[in-house]
């Protein structure tokens, strides 16, 4: 495939996209792919016949759009109508790269791409003859399938880019501006497009000295740095081809973020107040005078005395310890009579994702949907409590703050104090028993449990007269058995719990209930 992912064209045969204008649709309410794509589908009421773009997160500043003919960067989900996903940029750990209008995308992308900012996010809705038509991609793209992508676009640039410099601030005497073969001491902060911090020269507390024009910076450096002065601040912008190309330079990867608390002296005054009020997704620069940070003494080695601190911010996620899952049902079938509760046994399908829409992992990268027994200890407490109250067949967002989801600590691919969303939607039901518990009385057990056991009367209790009662009581609906597994394989374990000394039978002394053994565990834990 072109440029490694499942975005780009490698299926002869695809038509081009129709030259139909589509409205753009617009939503105030920000949903994860399933669902939202879900309400675009929606918006049509025959088949698609152009392409759905939702532009659901447009930066404040956009200073330039694609056009055909850009190279850019983005990275993308992937997934079918279901919310199934097909390919991820993420599961890559890399971009996708590629240049627009030259059909190295699926058309449909090619239309849906243009017109977009850096850091902007759209989510995309393809129909197959933009896609890849009636033949699909083989073991991946079923024929004639719609696909739902979640885009995040990170760079732009074209060939005909030239080094743009922006001067910030200029000293108003200027003997002399820098020239080639000239040696310099500067110091810089690098960023890419969107915003990131990728290396400065102030984290290293040393300015940056170099010939210029000998070959020892990259050339759009050598370039930007040209007729400047002696305090003079620029922004110098850089395309790739003048930078470091198509293959980079080091091991850049994304920063792990800083987790605090705010307002409760975790961090310097200052950034606890010009932290209040940010929005999740918001992008700030922090001034922060002295006596509201490290004040006269500074900090050894990093921090000068009265140092004026200046902090630019992105806001990743936060929450509060006394948050609650939050539960957003945007799906509900018209019958619903019953309804998920404590201790029911349940299969379901779900994606999980971070806030900002990184998928973490989906249980449709697997054959056989999950199954749960609700209040079970074997899942994290917000998926617990997200799914009560839940008909078959209903859809919901669920939002779990970190106490009540993998913690400080994170788990697998889920970086510590993380808020996590998951799209679930419930797919079967059954009446469960409590955890630890093999089989429960609907109502009271007997109050002669081991006379009515012993069918035969002859004071012992076998194998064969256990089953059958047991099977009976829950024929009659009297009680029900663990739906997690096999009914012959948990009354053989029932059986061999009771059966204490393992002769085959089980007296009067050794039957007792699971309930009364809890009890007396207890009156022991308490002596």
């Amino acid at each position: 495939m072109k440029g490694g992912g499942w975005l780009s064209r490698d299926v002869p045969g695809v038509k081009p996209f129709l030259s139909i204008s589509c409205s753009m649709v617009s939503f105030t309410m920000m949903l994860p792919g399933a669902c939202l794509l879900f309400a675009l589908a929606v918006c049509e009421p025959g088949p698609l016949t152009d392409v759905l773009v939702d532009r659901y997160f447009i930066p404040s500043q956009c200073s330039r759009e694609v056009q055909s003919g850009d190279s850019i960067r983005y990275h993308y989900n992937g997934t079918f109508a279901d919310g199934k996903k097909f390919d991820s940029s993420y599961d890559h750990n890399n971009t996708f790269n590629v240049q627009v209008g030259k059909g190295r995308l699926i058309p449909g992308m090619d239309k849906a791409i243009l017109g977009m900012c850096v850091n902007e996010r759209r989510r995309i809705v393809i129909p197959p003859h933009l896609g890849y038509g009636s033949q699909g991609v083989e073991n991946v793209i079923p024929p004639d399938t719609t696909l739902y992508f979640d885009v995040i676009l990170h760079d732009i640039w074209n060939h005909d880019d030239k080094v743009q410099m922006k001067t910030v601030y200029k000293p108003t005497a200027c003997k002399r501006t820098v020239q080639n073969t000239d040696y310099v001491r500067y110091h810089y902060n690098g960023t890419l497009l969107n915003g990131t911090l990728f290396d400065s020269s102030h984290n290293r507390m040393r300015t940056y000295n170099t010939y210029i024009g000998i070959g020892k910076l990259i050339k759009g450096m050598d370039e930007g740095l040209l007729g400047m002065c002696v305090g003079e601040r620029r922004i110098i912008t850089i395309p790739p081809f003048l930078a470091y190309g198509e293959a980079g330079y080091g091991n850049y990867s994304r920063n792990n973020t800083y987790d605090t608390y705010i307002g409760m002296g975790f961090v310097i005054p200052g950034v606890d107040q010009g932290l209040l009020g940010a929005c999740l997704g918001e992008r700030r620069r922090v001034i922060i005078p002295p006596h509201l940070a490290y004040g006269e003494d500074g900090v050894a080695n990093t921090i000068p005395a009265s140092a004026v601190l200046i902090f630019d911010v992105h806001i990743i996620d936060f929450h509060n310890p006394k948050d609650k899952v939050e539960i957003q049902s945007y799906f509900k079938p018209d019958a619903c009579k019953e309804m998920s509760q404590i201790n029911d046994y349940v299969t379901y399908h779900y994606t999980a994702s971070l806030l900002d829409g990184t998928q973490l992992y989906t249980s449709y990268d697997f054959d056989v949907p999950p199954t749960l027994i609700l209040g079970s200890s074997k899942t994290i407490a917000g998926l617990n409590q997200g799914l009560l109250g839940m008909c078959v067949g209903e859809k919901r967002i669920l939002t779990i703050p970190p106490h009540l989801g993998h913690g400080e600590k994170g788990a697998g691919n889920v970086p510590g104090s993380a808020v996590m969303q998951f799209n679930v939607e419930l797919l079967k039901m059954k009446p469960g028993v409590p955890e630890g518990y093999l089989f429960i009385w609907n109502d009271k057990a007997p109050a002669k449990l081991h006379e009515e056991l012993d069918i035969n009367q002859d004071g012992e209790i076998i194998f064969e007269e256990f089953s059958s009662y047991i099977m009976t009581q829950v024929d009659q609906g009297k009680g029900r058995l663990s739906p997690t597994d096999d009914p012959v394989k948990l009354i053989k374990d029932m059986f061999g719990n009771q059966d204490r000394n393992h002769d085959g039978k089980i007296t009067p002394d050794e039957l007792k209930l699971k309930t009364d053994e809890d009890n007396e565990q207890l009156v022991k834990d308490e002596l």
